[in-house]
């Protein structure tokens, strides 16, 4: 079994009857992108909080940004599978990536009910859970875990 196999075995395994094919951490993320230029990262974050608080730093053409709430105001990207059609095809494996691992299982779930066929949420998200004061990327998450990213 090839590392690429090893991991989405593993991610598929964490699946709680989720919607999707299962869950990645953000290391695991990483080794996939790294390891198979096929693989795609979507982000989705608004365009603020990339500008904002920073991006991930792989190779262009396997990141692509596909806002699942909009910025300012929350509301749902009313747009976000049309979007995600032009930048993704529905037999790529995707990994969904927000804040905290929230927003991305919402994607990636909605993904799937439009006919893709390897979703994966990213546990943790970009900057993780809360700390007892309340701040991010000390606890968890892609920054915390030291993998490459671009800040703002």
């Amino acid at each position: 079994m090839s590392k690429i196999e090893e991991i989405l075995a593993l991610a598929r395994s964490r699946s709680k009857d989720w919607p999707y094919a299962g869950a990645v951490t953000p290391q695991e993320a990483f080794d996939l992108v790294s390891a198979e230029p096929a693989i795609k990262l979507v982000d989705v974050r608004t365009h603020a909080e990339r500008d904002w608080v920073g991006k991930v730093a792989i190779p262009d053409a396997q990141y692509s940004n596909v806002q699942w709430m909009l910025y300012p105001g929350g509301l749902a990207n009313p747009d976000f599978i049309e979007q995600l059609n032009t930048v993704a095809r529905k037999d790529q494996v995707l990994l969904f990536l927000c804040r905290s691992g929230v927003r991305s299982r919402a994607a990636a779930k909605s993904a799937t009910e439009h006919g893709y066929q390897h979703c994966y949420d990213i546990l943790e998200g970009f900057e993780g859970d809360k700390d007892e004061v309340g701040h991010r990327r000390n606890i968890n998450g892609w920054c915390k875990d030291g993998l490459p990213w671009i800040g703002a």
